[in-house]
């Protein structure tokens, strides 16, 4: 917990701090500069005792803290030339700092001298750093620690026993590397976790955008991690991505789930994620409710769709670890766990999740369907979406499909494509609507059946007809216009070389525009007219009686259509002329 003091009172202790390690150090290199390991050791602790001040915030203590590393770097070169030169043998240095008086500054000289001792390979390296990590456990002040411990992370990244390294043991010498980063790391979280809870309730943002400035000290840990050659495929399966699992569901603490979720992520090869899936996913669930789950997943689903659409080769691998079935069964099971999570949180899931399927299985429509299926579901028991943002996000579900299959056919296979479509607004409705039209002329696609039309023409329903609880005023004329227009232009693209087939889609659109109200006739039945009568010219010469519905297409049955059309048109037309 920090003193109560204004901003200035921080300022002046910062700046006494500064002054001395400055004067500290000022006498340590006069020892240096002399020899004097003695006097050196005696200046270079008390300006290390700078650093047990308990009055700076987070922001103002790492400033202190780059005073004293950058004095702590010549130290080290001071000692590694003592030893060299054999004034000093590195044992009794090691020894020797350990006389410190205060428990923080010893701490820091011992990582120092740790840092020479492990160069001088006059022990190994594995024992060393066992013997740093745990000592360091002898501070516990959350903000100390974690600085100490950063500092012992950084002297000692280069000194892992690692594959290929000069400091390299027997064949165990990796387990011992891994073992030190992880356990440093989960240690700094755990002081990073506490400072969350040390001061005031009234304090408690404060704090938390303060550690959020800490988050890289812990990070970097993973980072190291992740460098270290020895860890392959086998050892973070069994070993690493476990042991990190674990402690980040344990904290319980948002912010450190969130960030340490993300860091997993973005610093562990592509392949590891898609051979671990199962382990990684099933974290999730177990987050805390205010964790920003859906991010986070879908950073994971984005990565892993560019992994394959990078490396087209490793795409057996995904059906092969089945990653869409577990990434549908964890995002069910985050939905479930978490009660509160608002719509359009679960909505994004879907969306990313439909990106991944249609980047890495575009070829299994009936995954596509499930996810929207799986959407329905959730969204069932629920009235017409009036949160903008999921809105938003349920318009950016219904577009992918259409612009990675550019083809509106394939849409229509999608039996919950019109499903989820049923819970947008009226206004959106239209938009989706005006989306598929641009997306058929775009794409110049062919529509040739009578059943395809039906279930497109289900789709634009919102411009072709009047929707329940709309209000006849609330568009723009113009707009109204454009709308109108853009479905008479897609009547004039509807085709089939089949005179009979021809005739049933004339008879489809006729059904649908004749339900659109005397203000939108004016605009769709001329372009219902053209098309029948381009089918009467391609039918010329035939004729006949007819009777019944399942007949051959004939001029005589295309202008008993047209007469049904105009019929309605009269009965209208004092209507139509009021608009």
């Amino acid at each position: 917990m920090l003193p109560d003091g204004g901003g200035d009172d921080e300022e002046r202790w910062l700046a006494e701090g500064i002054a001395g390690v400055q004067q500290n150090a000022f006498y340590m290199h006069r020892a240096l500069d002399s020899n004097n390991l003695k006097d050196a050791l005696k200046y270079s602790a008390q300006m290390l005792s700078e650093l047990r001040t308990s009055r700076l915030s987070p922001h103002k203590y790492y400033e202190l803290y780059m005073r004293a590393f950058d004095e702590m770097r010549k130290l080290e070169m001071f000692f590694r030339e003592e030893t060299r030169r054999g004034s000093c043998s590195v044992v009794d240095l090691y020894e020797l700092v350990q006389h410190a008086g205060n428990v923080l500054p010893r701490l820091y000289l011992l990582c120092t001298v740790g840092s020479v001792y492990i160069k001088s390979k006059e022990a190994p390296a594995k024992d060393v750093l066992k013997d740093l990590v745990e000592m360091c456990r002898g501070i516990q002040h959350p903000l100390r620690g974690l600085f100490l411990r950063s500092y012992l992370s950084q002297i000692s990244r280069d000194k892992l026993p690692d594959i290929g390294s000069e400091y390299e043991g027997d064949a165990d010498s990796i387990n011992d590397a891994v073992e030190f980063v992880l356990q440093n790391f989960i240690e700094m979280n755990k002081l990073w976790v506490r400072m969350q809870h040390q001061g005031p309730v009234r304090e408690k943002d404060k704090r938390g955008k303060e550690r959020n400035e800490l988050r890289d000290l812990v990070g970097k840990n993973l980072h190291v991690l992740s460098q270290i050659e020895g860890v392959d495929l086998e050892m973070y399966k069994e070993n690493v991505l476990p042991r990190i699992s674990e402690q980040v569901v344990n904290c319980k603490d948002d912010l450190a789930q969130f960030y340490l979720m993300d860091c997993i992520i973005q610093v562990f090869p592509d392949e590891y994620h898609l051979q671990t899936l199962e382990t990684l996913l099933s974290a999730f669930p177990q987050l805390q409710p205010s964790v920003d789950i859906k991010t986070v997943l879908s950073q994971l689903m984005d990565r892993l769709s560019n992994y394959a659409a990078t490396s087209p080769e490793v795409l057996p691998e995904f059906l092969q670890v089945e990653a869409f079935a577990k990434f549908s069964n964890a995002i069910g099971k985050v939905i479930e766990a978490q009660v509160d999570m608002p719509v359009v949180g679960a909505v994004t899931l879907y969306v990313s999740l439909l990106t991944f399927t249609l980047r890495v299985h575009p070829d299994r429509l009936d995954y596509v369907d499930q996810v929207l299926g799986a959407c329905v579901k959730k969204l069932s028991g629920k009235e017409k979406l009036e949160d903008s943002r999921a809105t938003k996000q349920i318009v950016a579900l219904l577009s992918a499909p259409l612009e990675k299959y550019s083809n509106i056919v394939t849409a229509l296979e999608l039996s919950n494509y019109p499903r989820v479509m049923d819970y947008l607004d009226n206004a959106t409705t239209k938009v989706m609507a005006l989306v598929i039209i641009q997306s058929i002329m775009k794409n110049t696609t062919c529509i040739s059946t009578s059943d395809k039309i039906e279930a497109l023409f289900d789709l634009i329903k919102g411009l072709i007809k009047d929707m329940d609880g709309a209000q006849d005023d609330e568009l723009d004329e113009e707009d109204f216009k454009e709308e109108q227009n853009s479905v008479a232009r897609l009547i004039h693209m509807l085709h089939n070389d089949d005179h009979d087939e021809m005739l049933k889609i004339l008879c489809t659109v006729q059904k649908h525009i004749l339900q659109g109200g005397p203000k939108r006739l004016p605009f769709t039945v001329p372009s219902l007219v053209f098309s029948a009568l381009k089918l009467v010219r391609r039918l010329q010469g035939q004729d006949g009686d007819v009777t019944g519905e399942e007949v051959p297409a004939t001029p005589k049955k295309i202008f008993q259509i047209l007469h049904q059309v105009f019929i309605l048109i009269h009965f209208n037309l004092s209507r139509i002329f009021h608009y």
